[in-house]
This record gives C-alpha cells, structure tokens and sequence, in this order.
C-alpha cells in the first residue's frame, strides 16, 4: 500500500460566509443547539469582519461576515448567499502537507502561517478547490485557547445540544462533466481514494438525475461525495443548486447522531423543517428491509429514511435549505454498521426533492 502523503486527523472546523455572523450565531444556537465559545471583531483588532465560533460534540462551524463591501467575505456572499467558504482539515504538519499537495498539483492560496498569542500557536494553510469553496490545514496541537489567535472566549449560555457528535461527510454540487475531473483532484492531490460510485441509473425520476461519487481519506475518517447533473427531461436539484449558488460548492453536511429520534424530535420542535417521504415509503421499507430493531411507527412519524447494505444499516434524514436560496442544507444521520449513503433512499429523496422544487418554480 502506498503511503499517505497527507495523514489527516480528522476535520477541525467548517468556516461559512454569511451575511450576518451574529444572527447566524444565534440561528445557529438557538435551532441547531450549536454552543457560541469564540468571537473575533472590532473589539479584538479585526478591522474588515466578524467571526464567531460554535460547537456540538466534535463538530465546530465559523461563521464570518463582512464589515464593508470591498472584501472577499462580502463579494463571496453577494455571488453565493451564505455558504460554506473553508472545510479545514486537522494535520500533523502544514508545511508537508502544503509541500505535498502542491508538488501533485494543488493550487496554494496561503502558504503555511503560523499565528501566536500567549495561548499558543496555530498554523494554517488553504489550497483551491471547486468554485469559490477551500481546503484548509490547520495544526492547533500547541494551542491551548478556545480556537486560535485573534479569538476571544464567549461566556455564553448557550441553548441545549441536540445530539450532533461528528461531520460524517460533506458533499459538493460541480457542474456536468466536472465530477470525474475533481474525483481525480482528490486522488492525485490528496491522496484519496475513490469509495463509492453512483450512476444515473442509481439516482433518478422520470425527470431528472445525478451521478456521484464518494472519495475518503486513508483512515476513512472524512468523506467527500462529489455530484454532478445527468441529462433528464427537467432540471435536477444539482442544476437547481448550481444556478442558485452561483457555482460549484457545499450542497450539505451530514452529521451524526446517537439518538436520531430525539435528535429530529428536539430539532422539529426548534422548527427546522425536514424533507418528506410519501407514507407509502415504509410500507416497501418494511418488506425490504430485515432485521432491523427500531420503531417503525417514530420512524414514520419523524420522517426518518432507512437504508441497508452487507455491512448493517443506517437512518438518516435531510432538512430544507437553511437559507432562501435553494441551496445549503443539513443531514442527519445515526450508522449501524452501514458505510453507505442511503442509495436505497436515493428515489423517494429526489421525489421529495423535486416536489419542493416545482413549488419554487424550479423543475
């Protein structure tokens, strides 16, 4: 086996850009539960945005906006609306990692910078990747503050979590023809490898389809699916997406829960809207899938989808978008077993998807 050029730990954080950090900050706590514990803005030096940093089990979001409209932070949210701007990713070393993408042909847009305050030190780096969107190497080993220099503490109260542990994967809408071209982007430049594959034939409707395909890191621990438009009758929720965001980018980010009953029930209680299933749905999943010890009742009540492969089986669940544009949402998402993405959910999905879709006036 080949070795891994970039050992990645995990992923660190996801930075969005958006129109209002501190309203976001607040949707953000008071829906999604995730905790305000970091700030950065006038008050700590920062001149041309604001930032503030929440948190939920294992997974950290960013959210920045600008100050002024003369700055990559309000130009990206004029073209895109809010949207995620940076995944970054945890590594052992920035400088190989910056050294070994770029000599494999990632495009560098900050070189390794190292950033002190007496709490420590964090180096990080950013290279290009589809549309507007960025990876970034972060190495906080020898900081000891609540996220990095320039950052104050929050003393917030925060509203009660509601199950999130980790980012189980991130996914990106590229435009027809460009899925095989990033795929091998993440082979070559970072060393991924190719998990899983769909087709047209895997994802469809009468009206519209999808390919996509799943690339992973060595340990498994992030995963990037990747999806690209199929020619159809009408136009699919990637082209919708697409035109919406104005370019490629993060459709959604899937997080995982211990409980995904409670996790939905506390959420639909917050008013975060869901994606719905025709009822008939658990009447097939109930013949087709065996096995499987839960509560068929909540499972239909809640919305929540089932699926199964040779490894075991997995729940998940999707929301609306987050946003008046047609394009970031969230899933859901509780693995028994299962590796997989819910193909076995893929049809009654784009059903659903393309029923929202026709009451935007969007097929």
């Amino acid at each position: 086996m080949a070795e891994d050029f970039l050992p990645v730990k995990g992923y660190d954080h996801v930075e969005f850009y958006v129109g209002n950090a501190k309203q976001a900050a607040h949707f953000y706590d008071k829906t999604f539960g995730f905790k305000p514990v970091a700030k950065r803005g006038l008050e700590t030096g920062s001149r041309d945005r604001a930032s503030y940093v929440l948190r939920q089990g294992a997974v950290t979001f960013v959210l920045t906006s600008a100050y002024g409209p003369d700055t990559d932070v309000a130009r990206h949210c004029a073209l895109h609306g809010d949207g995620v701007r940076a995944i970054a990713l945890s590594v052992g070393d920035v400088e190989s990692a910056v050294r070994e993408t770029k000599a494999r042909g990632a495009t560098v847009l900050k070189e390794a910078t190292a950033e002190e305050d007496e709490q420590g030190t964090v180096i990080t780096a950013e290279i290009k990747y589809a549309g507007d969107t960025v990876f970034r190497f972060v190495d906080r080993s020898n900081y000891r503050g609540p996220f990095a220099p320039g950052f104050i503490d929050i003393d917030a109260q925060g509203s009660n979590p509601v199950g999130f542990a980790a980012i189980d994967h991130i996914v990106t809408n590229v435009y027809l023809g460009e899925m095989n071209f990033w795929a091998n982007w993440y082979s070559e430049v970072l060393g991924f490898t190719n998990l899983a594959h769909f087709t047209d034939k895997d994802i469809s409707t009468e009206y519209s389809a999808l390919m996509s395909k799943v690339m992973e890191n060595g340990t498994g621990k992030c995963k990037f699916p990747i999806n690209e438009p199929a020619e159809g009758k009408k136009r699919s929720q990637i082209t919708e997406y697409l035109d919406y965001y104005y370019g490629s980018g993060v459709q959604h980010i899937a997080m995982n829960t211990a409980n995904i009953y409670d996790t939905v029930a506390e959420l639909r209680s917050r008013d975060i809207d869901f994606l719905r299933v025709p009822d008939t749905y658990y009447d097939m999943m109930r013949e087709r899938i065996k096995g499987v010890d839960e509560d068929w009742a909540r499972l239909q009540e809640l919305g929540i989808l089932v699926d199964q492969d040779d490894d075991g089986y997995l729940l998940q669940i999707f929301t609306h978008p987050v946003q008046d544009r047609p394009t970031l949402f969230y899933e859901v998402i509780q693995r028994h077993g299962s590796r997989g993405f819910g193909i076995g959910n893929f049809k009654a999905l784009f059903v659903s998807l393309e029923e929202e879709q026709a009451l935007r006036g969007n097929l």
